[in-house]
Protein backbone atom coordinates (compact mmCIF):
# COMPACT_ATOMS: atom_id res chain seq x y z
CA UNK A 1 0.00 0.00 0.00
CA UNK A 2 2.98 2.33 0.45
CA UNK A 3 3.54 2.61 -3.30
CA UNK A 4 -0.17 3.32 -3.82
CA UNK A 5 -0.20 6.00 -1.12
CA UNK A 6 2.88 7.73 -2.56
CA UNK A 7 1.33 7.94 -6.03
CA UNK A 8 -2.03 8.97 -4.59
CA UNK A 9 -0.45 11.87 -2.68
CA UNK A 10 1.07 13.20 -5.91
CA UNK A 11 -2.36 13.33 -7.58
CA UNK A 12 -4.81 14.75 -5.04
CA UNK A 13 -8.41 15.17 -6.13
CA UNK A 14 -8.31 12.24 -8.53
CA UNK A 15 -9.68 8.72 -8.47
CA UNK A 16 -6.57 6.54 -8.75
CA UNK A 17 -6.93 3.38 -10.84
CA UNK A 18 -4.00 1.22 -9.70
CA UNK A 19 -2.96 -1.64 -12.00
CA UNK A 20 -2.38 -4.90 -10.15
CA UNK A 21 -1.88 -7.83 -12.52
CA UNK A 22 -4.94 -8.09 -14.74
CA UNK A 23 -7.03 -5.67 -12.66
CA UNK A 24 -7.32 -1.98 -11.92
CA UNK A 25 -7.89 -1.65 -8.19
CA UNK A 26 -8.98 1.26 -5.98
CA UNK A 27 -8.73 1.60 -2.23
CA UNK A 28 -10.25 3.48 0.70
CA UNK A 29 -12.50 6.42 -0.28
CA UNK A 30 -11.79 5.88 -3.98
CA UNK A 31 -13.06 2.31 -3.70
CA UNK A 32 -16.26 3.48 -2.02
CA UNK A 33 -16.81 6.05 -4.79
CA UNK A 34 -16.06 3.57 -7.58
CA UNK A 35 -18.42 1.01 -6.08
CA UNK A 36 -21.23 3.56 -5.76
CA UNK A 37 -20.84 5.17 -9.18
CA UNK A 38 -20.15 2.06 -11.25
CA UNK A 39 -22.17 -0.52 -9.35
CA UNK A 40 -19.07 -2.59 -8.59
CA UNK A 41 -18.93 -4.84 -5.53
CA UNK A 42 -17.12 -3.28 -2.58
CA UNK A 43 -14.88 -5.66 -0.64
CA UNK A 44 -12.06 -5.45 1.92
CA UNK A 45 -8.36 -6.23 1.57
CA UNK A 46 -8.44 -8.45 4.67
CA UNK A 47 -4.65 -8.72 4.64
CA UNK A 48 -3.22 -9.38 8.11
CA UNK A 49 -6.19 -7.60 9.65
CA UNK A 50 -6.17 -4.74 7.14
CA UNK A 51 -9.81 -3.91 6.40
CA UNK A 52 -9.17 -1.21 3.79
CA UNK A 53 -12.13 -0.92 1.35
CA UNK A 54 -11.30 -2.37 -2.08
CA UNK A 55 -13.05 -2.26 -5.47
CA UNK A 56 -11.67 -3.17 -8.86
CA UNK A 57 -12.37 -4.33 -12.39
CA UNK A 58 -10.50 -6.21 -15.18
CA UNK A 59 -8.01 -4.06 -17.11
CA UNK A 60 -9.80 -4.70 -20.40
CA UNK A 61 -12.92 -2.99 -18.98
CA UNK A 62 -11.10 0.36 -18.65
CA UNK A 63 -12.53 1.73 -21.91
CA UNK A 64 -16.01 1.03 -20.58
CA UNK A 65 -15.68 2.36 -17.03
CA UNK A 66 -13.34 5.33 -17.53
CA UNK A 67 -15.76 7.36 -19.73
CA UNK A 68 -18.57 6.77 -17.22
CA UNK A 69 -16.49 8.26 -14.40
CA UNK A 70 -15.34 11.27 -16.43
CA UNK A 71 -18.88 12.02 -17.63
CA UNK A 72 -19.97 12.04 -13.99
CA UNK A 73 -17.46 14.83 -13.36
CA UNK A 74 -14.59 12.87 -11.78
CA UNK A 75 -10.89 13.37 -12.46
CA UNK A 76 -9.24 9.98 -13.00
CA UNK A 77 -5.55 9.04 -12.83
CA UNK A 78 -4.56 5.74 -14.46
CA UNK A 79 -1.50 4.06 -12.95
CA UNK A 80 0.02 1.22 -14.97
CA UNK A 81 2.86 -1.22 -14.43
CA UNK A 82 6.00 0.23 -16.03
CA UNK A 83 7.77 -3.12 -16.29
CA UNK A 84 7.10 -6.81 -16.51
CA UNK A 85 6.76 -8.41 -13.05
CA UNK A 86 9.39 -10.95 -14.10
CA UNK A 87 11.90 -8.10 -14.52
CA UNK A 88 11.25 -6.87 -11.01
CA UNK A 89 11.64 -10.38 -9.63
CA UNK A 90 14.90 -10.90 -11.53
CA UNK A 91 16.19 -7.64 -10.06
CA UNK A 92 15.38 -8.84 -6.57
CA UNK A 93 12.51 -6.38 -6.06
CA UNK A 94 9.13 -7.33 -4.64
CA UNK A 95 7.38 -4.26 -6.06
CA UNK A 96 6.82 -3.64 -9.75
CA UNK A 97 7.61 -0.10 -10.89
CA UNK A 98 4.42 1.80 -11.65
CA UNK A 99 3.73 5.23 -13.10
CA UNK A 100 0.82 7.45 -14.08
CA UNK A 101 0.19 6.97 -17.78
CA UNK A 102 -2.93 9.10 -18.13
CA UNK A 103 -4.91 11.69 -16.21
CA UNK A 104 -8.37 12.21 -17.65
CA UNK A 105 -10.60 15.07 -16.50
CA UNK A 106 -13.99 16.26 -17.79
CA UNK A 107 -12.34 19.13 -19.69
CA UNK A 108 -9.03 17.52 -20.60
CA UNK A 109 -9.47 14.37 -22.66
CA UNK A 110 -8.86 13.18 -26.20
CA UNK A 111 -10.79 9.94 -25.80
CA UNK A 112 -13.44 9.34 -28.46
CA UNK A 113 -15.43 7.40 -25.87
CA UNK A 114 -15.75 10.53 -23.70
CA UNK A 115 -16.10 13.22 -26.36
CA UNK A 116 -19.28 14.04 -28.26
CA UNK A 117 -18.19 14.63 -31.85
CA UNK A 118 -20.90 17.24 -32.45
CA UNK A 119 -20.14 19.52 -29.52
CA UNK A 120 -17.08 21.25 -28.13
CA UNK A 121 -15.58 19.94 -24.91
CA UNK A 122 -14.31 23.11 -23.24
CA UNK A 123 -12.09 23.52 -20.23
CA UNK A 124 -12.27 27.09 -18.93
CA UNK A 125 -10.31 29.13 -16.40
CA UNK A 126 -11.36 32.34 -14.69
CA UNK A 127 -9.46 34.93 -12.68
CA UNK A 128 -10.88 38.04 -10.98
CA UNK A 129 -9.14 41.30 -11.84
CA UNK A 130 -9.42 44.90 -10.63
CA UNK A 131 -12.26 45.77 -13.03
CA UNK A 132 -13.32 42.54 -14.72
CA UNK A 133 -12.81 38.80 -14.84
CA UNK A 134 -10.19 37.18 -17.02
CA UNK A 135 -11.57 34.23 -18.97
CA UNK A 136 -9.73 31.60 -20.97
CA UNK A 137 -11.26 28.54 -22.60
CA UNK A 138 -9.93 25.79 -24.83
CA UNK A 139 -11.03 22.63 -26.57
CA UNK A 140 -7.90 20.51 -26.69
CA UNK A 141 -9.55 18.07 -29.09
CA UNK A 142 -9.81 20.79 -31.77
CA UNK A 143 -7.04 23.24 -30.83
CA UNK A 144 -9.38 26.17 -30.12
CA UNK A 145 -7.92 28.51 -27.46
CA UNK A 146 -9.45 31.92 -26.65
CA UNK A 147 -9.29 34.63 -24.00
CA UNK A 148 -11.39 37.60 -22.94
CA UNK A 149 -12.01 40.06 -20.10
CA UNK A 150 -15.62 40.47 -19.01
CA UNK A 151 -17.71 41.93 -16.18
CA UNK A 152 -19.22 39.29 -13.90
CA UNK A 153 -22.71 39.42 -15.43
CA UNK A 154 -21.39 38.89 -18.95
CA UNK A 155 -18.93 36.26 -17.75
CA UNK A 156 -21.79 34.21 -16.36
CA UNK A 157 -23.71 34.54 -19.63
CA UNK A 158 -20.70 33.47 -21.70
CA UNK A 159 -20.03 30.47 -19.47
CA UNK A 160 -23.68 29.45 -19.80
CA UNK A 161 -23.27 29.65 -23.57
CA UNK A 162 -19.99 27.72 -23.67
CA UNK A 163 -21.17 25.08 -21.15
CA UNK A 164 -17.61 24.12 -20.20
CA UNK A 165 -17.05 20.58 -18.98
CA UNK A 166 -14.68 21.89 -16.31
CA UNK A 167 -13.76 25.28 -14.83
CA UNK A 168 -10.40 26.02 -13.21
CA UNK A 169 -10.38 28.44 -10.27
CA UNK A 170 -7.79 29.53 -7.71
CA UNK A 171 -8.22 27.97 -4.26
CA UNK A 172 -8.40 31.42 -2.67
CA UNK A 173 -11.89 31.81 -4.16
CA UNK A 174 -13.05 28.55 -2.59
CA UNK A 175 -14.31 30.09 0.63
CA UNK A 176 -17.05 30.90 0.13
CA UNK A 177 -17.76 29.29 -3.25
CA UNK A 178 -19.77 31.67 -5.48
CA UNK A 179 -23.31 30.34 -5.98
CA UNK A 180 -23.13 30.70 -9.76
CA UNK A 181 -20.24 28.21 -9.92
CA UNK A 182 -22.25 25.45 -8.27
CA UNK A 183 -23.72 24.26 -11.58
CA UNK A 184 -20.26 23.47 -13.02
CA UNK A 185 -17.54 20.92 -12.38
CA UNK A 186 -14.91 23.07 -10.66
CA UNK A 187 -11.26 22.16 -10.15
CA UNK A 188 -9.41 24.25 -7.58
CA UNK A 189 -5.79 25.06 -8.45
CA UNK A 190 -2.98 26.24 -6.19
CA UNK A 191 -2.89 30.00 -5.70
CA UNK A 192 0.70 30.39 -6.93
CA UNK A 193 -0.34 29.38 -10.46
CA UNK A 194 -2.35 32.62 -10.64
CA UNK A 195 0.36 34.87 -9.22
CA UNK A 196 2.85 37.27 -10.86
CA UNK A 197 4.03 36.71 -14.43
CA UNK A 198 3.78 32.94 -14.24
CA UNK A 199 0.78 32.62 -16.54
CA UNK A 200 2.18 35.06 -19.08
CA UNK A 201 5.54 33.27 -19.14
CA UNK A 202 3.84 29.89 -19.61
CA UNK A 203 2.05 31.27 -22.68
CA UNK A 204 5.23 32.76 -24.15
CA UNK A 205 7.10 29.49 -23.64
CA UNK A 206 4.35 27.45 -25.27
CA UNK A 207 3.97 29.67 -28.35
CA UNK A 208 7.69 30.43 -28.62
CA UNK A 209 7.17 34.19 -28.79
CA UNK A 210 8.51 37.26 -26.97
CA UNK A 211 5.04 38.75 -26.47
CA UNK A 212 1.38 38.14 -27.28
CA UNK A 213 1.06 41.16 -29.57
CA UNK A 214 0.87 38.96 -32.64
CA UNK A 215 -2.29 37.35 -31.27
CA UNK A 216 -3.90 40.70 -30.52
CA UNK A 217 -4.34 39.96 -26.82
CA UNK A 218 -1.26 41.63 -25.30
CA UNK A 219 -3.34 44.10 -23.28
CA UNK A 220 -5.59 41.49 -21.66
CA UNK A 221 -3.42 41.06 -18.57
CA UNK A 222 -6.09 39.51 -16.34
CA UNK A 223 -6.93 37.04 -19.10
CA UNK A 224 -3.23 36.10 -19.37
CA UNK A 225 -3.39 34.81 -15.81
CA UNK A 226 -6.41 32.62 -16.60
CA UNK A 227 -4.91 31.37 -19.87
CA UNK A 228 -1.61 30.52 -18.19
CA UNK A 229 -3.41 28.58 -15.46
CA UNK A 230 -5.39 26.68 -18.09
CA UNK A 231 -2.29 25.79 -20.09
CA UNK A 232 -0.47 24.73 -16.91
CA UNK A 233 -3.36 22.44 -15.99
CA UNK A 234 -3.57 20.88 -19.44
CA UNK A 235 0.18 20.25 -19.49
CA UNK A 236 0.05 18.58 -16.09
CA UNK A 237 -2.76 16.24 -17.07
CA UNK A 238 -2.39 15.59 -20.79
CA UNK A 239 0.55 13.38 -21.66
CA UNK A 240 0.10 13.89 -25.43
CA UNK A 241 1.77 16.73 -27.32
CA UNK A 242 -0.01 20.10 -27.28
CA UNK A 243 1.50 21.24 -30.56
CA UNK A 244 -1.98 21.59 -32.05
CA UNK A 245 -2.65 24.53 -29.67
CA UNK A 246 -0.97 26.88 -32.12
CA UNK A 247 -2.76 30.17 -31.62
CA UNK A 248 -4.53 32.28 -29.05
CA UNK A 249 -7.48 34.41 -30.09
CA UNK A 250 -9.46 37.17 -28.46
CA UNK A 251 -13.08 36.28 -27.78
CA UNK A 252 -15.46 39.04 -28.89
CA UNK A 253 -19.02 38.68 -27.67
CA UNK A 254 -20.43 42.05 -28.75
CA UNK A 255 -22.04 40.85 -31.97
CA UNK A 256 -24.05 38.05 -30.40
CA UNK A 257 -27.26 37.73 -28.41
CA UNK A 258 -26.70 36.16 -25.01
CA UNK A 259 -29.28 33.62 -23.91
CA UNK A 260 -29.57 32.83 -20.22
CA UNK A 261 -30.06 29.33 -18.90
CA UNK A 262 -33.81 29.55 -18.42
CA UNK A 263 -34.33 30.90 -21.96
CA UNK A 264 -32.35 28.05 -23.49
CA UNK A 265 -34.24 25.50 -21.43
CA UNK A 266 -37.65 26.95 -22.28
CA UNK A 267 -36.83 27.13 -25.99
CA UNK A 268 -35.44 23.57 -25.86
CA UNK A 269 -32.58 24.52 -28.14
CA UNK A 270 -30.29 21.61 -27.28
CA UNK A 271 -31.87 19.90 -24.27
CA UNK A 272 -35.42 18.64 -23.74
CA UNK A 273 -37.15 20.04 -20.64
CA UNK A 274 -38.88 16.78 -19.77
CA UNK A 275 -36.39 14.08 -20.68
CA UNK A 276 -33.08 15.94 -20.52
CA UNK A 277 -31.94 14.43 -23.84
CA UNK A 278 -31.97 15.93 -27.34
CA UNK A 279 -35.16 14.31 -28.67
CA UNK A 280 -37.61 16.98 -29.80
CA UNK A 281 -35.11 19.82 -29.44
CA UNK A 282 -34.35 22.38 -32.12
CA UNK A 283 -30.88 21.00 -32.76
CA UNK A 284 -32.26 17.47 -33.24
CA UNK A 285 -34.49 18.82 -36.01
CA UNK A 286 -31.92 21.03 -37.72
CA UNK A 287 -28.75 18.99 -37.40
CA UNK A 288 -28.22 17.19 -40.68
CA UNK A 289 -24.49 17.97 -40.69
CA UNK A 290 -22.16 15.42 -42.19
CA UNK A 291 -19.05 16.23 -40.16
CA UNK A 292 -18.18 16.80 -36.51
CA UNK A 293 -16.88 20.27 -37.39
CA UNK A 294 -20.21 21.19 -38.94
CA UNK A 295 -22.13 19.85 -35.95
CA UNK A 296 -20.06 21.93 -33.54
CA UNK A 297 -20.51 25.07 -35.65
CA UNK A 298 -24.28 24.65 -35.87
CA UNK A 299 -24.45 24.24 -32.11
CA UNK A 300 -22.47 27.46 -31.62
CA UNK A 301 -24.80 29.36 -33.96
CA UNK A 302 -27.85 28.18 -32.01
CA UNK A 303 -26.36 29.04 -28.65
CA UNK A 304 -25.04 32.46 -29.72
CA UNK A 305 -27.44 34.02 -32.28
CA UNK A 306 -26.08 36.90 -34.33
CA UNK A 307 -27.32 40.44 -33.71
CA UNK A 308 -25.64 41.97 -36.75
CA UNK A 309 -28.06 42.26 -39.69
CA UNK A 310 -25.34 42.02 -42.34
CA UNK A 311 -23.94 38.90 -40.72
CA UNK A 312 -27.39 37.29 -40.65
CA UNK A 313 -27.98 38.14 -44.32
CA UNK A 314 -24.57 36.74 -45.24
CA UNK A 315 -25.41 33.40 -43.64
CA UNK A 316 -28.80 33.25 -45.33
CA UNK A 317 -27.27 34.06 -48.72
CA UNK A 318 -24.72 31.27 -48.27
CA UNK A 319 -27.53 28.83 -47.47
CA UNK A 320 -29.50 30.00 -50.53
CA UNK A 321 -26.51 29.54 -52.83
CA UNK A 322 -25.91 26.02 -51.58
CA UNK A 323 -29.63 25.24 -51.92
CA UNK A 324 -29.71 26.39 -55.56
CA UNK A 325 -26.27 25.19 -56.67
CA UNK A 326 -26.54 21.40 -56.64
CA UNK A 327 -23.17 21.09 -58.40
CA UNK A 328 -21.48 23.17 -55.70
CA UNK A 329 -22.97 21.01 -52.95
CA UNK A 330 -21.63 17.93 -54.71
CA UNK A 331 -18.14 19.42 -54.88
CA UNK A 332 -18.20 20.27 -51.20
Amino acid sequence: MRQYQEIKEKHPGTLLLFRVGDFYETFSDDAITISRELGITLTRRNNAGDQTPLAGFPYHALDSYLPKLVKKGFRVAVCDQAEDPAQAKAAGRKLVNREITEVVTPGVTLSDKVLDRNRNNYVAAIHPGPKSYGLAFADISTGEFSVSELPLKELREVLASLAPAEILVSKKLKSPVPDWLSQYVVTWLEDWIYEGRYGYDVLLEHFGTHSLKGFGVEELETAHVAAGALLHYVRENQRASLGHLRTLSGFDNTGYMMLDGSTKRNLELITSMQQGGTDGTLISILDETGTAMGGRLLRKWLMRPLKDLEGIRSRLQAVEVLHIRHDLRQQL
